[in-house]
């Protein structure tokens, strides 16, 4: 059985869509189509009612669903230890859009003196996949943020950052030290788009359904900037001229975590989760970032007693 064919299986049942399912799998919507009947075919039995809205699984194809995110789990690992012991380890590391930096400079030297022949590949995942390709088992680790549905996945909290409210520098309420959601109620809110994780998208789509939907940090400022839309942005990223974040006092902040399979054995995977949290840890980055106003405070207050720490490698 064909392994591509299950990946793109996969993102099909998980996204609902066959479209959205292409968007997250950066292909056309047609291939994905043939390529969801040729599995079929090859089993022989219908894998997905498909309705104009979208699809669900059938009996069979939630079997398949369950049976093919072993498969392919158990097919990294295979990877990982073939080129582990070919001496070409290779880790892939998903990168939320809006944090792409967070693989920057600092963990990479960090993870690079540990692991010098290690090939690391980064894959940066838009706003319709928070688990930036881990869920799907596109990479082994993930730097992204909470709120998701972590069901099978266990994190690390790097980083808790306030969230303001980007506006357009002349908007009236530009001026204020800080704002509450219900201030913007009238407004309409960036959204992101229909079918994709729910927690996610409860946490940003704020109290409108009326503004433009989008992918990526640039179609939120570009939203603001065009149209006068306002969204939800963690207070830690640098804004172009023209726009402003005012923090919300009534809005939980957005942690910054490392995240995996709860169930993953792979070594390197254990590795590059330590490095993340010993480097965050020594620069002073699991702090709190302050934004406009705010006083910076540790980690553990900052959650209040709440343990994400499932799992420790």
């Amino acid at each position: 059985m064909d392994l591509r064919l299950l990946r793109y299986f996969v993102a099909v049942a998980e996204q609902r869509h066959v479209g959205r399912a292409a968007a997250r799998l950066h292909m056309t919507q047609p291939p994905l189509s043939r390529a969801v009947k040729q599995l079929e075919a090859e089993l022989g039995t219908r894998l997905l009612d498909r309705s104009p809205t979208g699809v669900t699984l059938t009996a069979a194809g939630a079997v398949l669903y369950g049976e093919a995110r072993t498969l392919l789990a158990l097919a990294e690992q295979t990877r990982t230890r073939v080129a582990a012991a070919a001496g070409t380890a290779m880790l892939a590391v998903g990168v939320l859009a809006d944090s792409a930096e967070e693989a920057g400079t600092g963990l990479a030297v960090a993870f690079r003196r540990k692991h010098p022949a290690v090939r690391v590949q980064i894959h940066e995942a838009d706003f319709t996949d928070p688990t930036t390709g881990l869920r799907s088992g596109l990479v082994d680790v993930a730097l992204t943020r909470l709120p998701f549905d972590d069901t099978g996945i266990s994190t690390r909290v790097l980083r808790v950052d306030p969230l303001g409210v980007v506006l357009r520098s002349d908007d009236r309420l530009a001026g204020r030290d800080s704002l509450r959601v219900a201030d913007l109620a009238d407004r309409p809110w960036f959204q992101l788009p229909q079918g994709i994780d729910p927690v996610w998208s409860a946490y940003w789509n704020g109290l409108s359904r009326e503004g433009p939907v989008v992918r990526t940090v640039n179609e939120c400022l570009q939203a603001v900037l065009w149209n006068g839309t306002v969204g939800l942005i963690p207070l830690v990223h640098a804004l172009p001229t023209g726009l402003i974040a005012v923090p919300l006092t009534d809005q939980a902040p957005s942690q910054l975590v490392v995240a995996w399979h709860t169930d993953s054995t792979d070594p390197l995977v254990g590795s590059f989760i330590r490095v993340a949290v010993s480097t965050y840890r020594s620069s002073g980055l699991t702090k709190v970032s302050p934004g406009p106003g705010r006083r910076a405070q540790s980690v553990q207050a900052a959650l209040s007693g709440i343990n994400r720490d499932r799992t420790r490698p």
